[in-house]
């Protein structure tokens, strides 16, 4: 099946999302290429981001499907991953993604980090998996992020200059995206 439509999954606490970080930038220039329909939604429950809210949120109001990409952000990117384990899509890009609550009582409650992540379960259900991070990350420690982008053989875009990924434009995701389109 062909990509017809991207999923913007934010992180938690973002507010209204289509004016926070480079969402609502990316979503404008999603909707601006051909035969591609982008989303992005407020969450609910968005600070706490639980897992048992978010998880059916995206199946039965974003309609994420194996023609949809979900580009995921920080908690969003572990709630992609958690839909992946038992969801085929199209594909996860991942930005900002990280394996453990980080020692954070919030993380913790979202649910996500509770068991071992299924990389094998989310191979196979996703076909193309990308990942953005930054060296310079001051949430995420480099090796959560190394160690999602080898537990899923990603095709991983690591810069050292990007920090948690939250400035106002995001042309390399643009980029990737348009790459997609024209994938199996």
């Amino acid at each position: 099946m062909p990509l017809k439509k991207v999923v913007i999954v934010p992180g938690n606490g973002a507010g209204d999302v289509e004016h926070c970080n480079w969402y609502g930038w990316v979503h404008k220039q999603m909707n601006k290429i051909p035969g591609l329909s982008c989303q992005l939604k407020n969450m609910p429950d968005p600070v706490t981001a639980r897992e048992n809210i978010w998880l059916p949120f995206m199946e039965k109001d974003l309609l994420c499907d194996e023609e949809t990409v979900i580009i995921g952000h920080s908690s969003g990117a572990a709630a992609a991953m958690r839909y992946a384990e038992t969801h085929k899509v199209f594909g996860i890009i991942l930005v900002g993604a990280y394996t453990s609550d980080l020692g954070d009582e919030n993380e913790r409650e979202s649910g996500y980090f509770s068991r071992p992540w299924e990389w094998d379960k989310i191979r196979a259900n996703v076909k193309h998996i990308v990942q953005f991070g930054s060296t310079d990350d001051p949430f995420l420690p480099w090796e959560e992020q190394q160690e999602v982008a080898d537990g899923l053989k990603a095709e991983l875009h690591k810069y050292t200059d990007r920090g948690h990924f939250q400035n106002t434009h995001f042309p390399e995701l643009i980029d990737c995206v348009q790459k997609l389109t024209k994938a199996d």
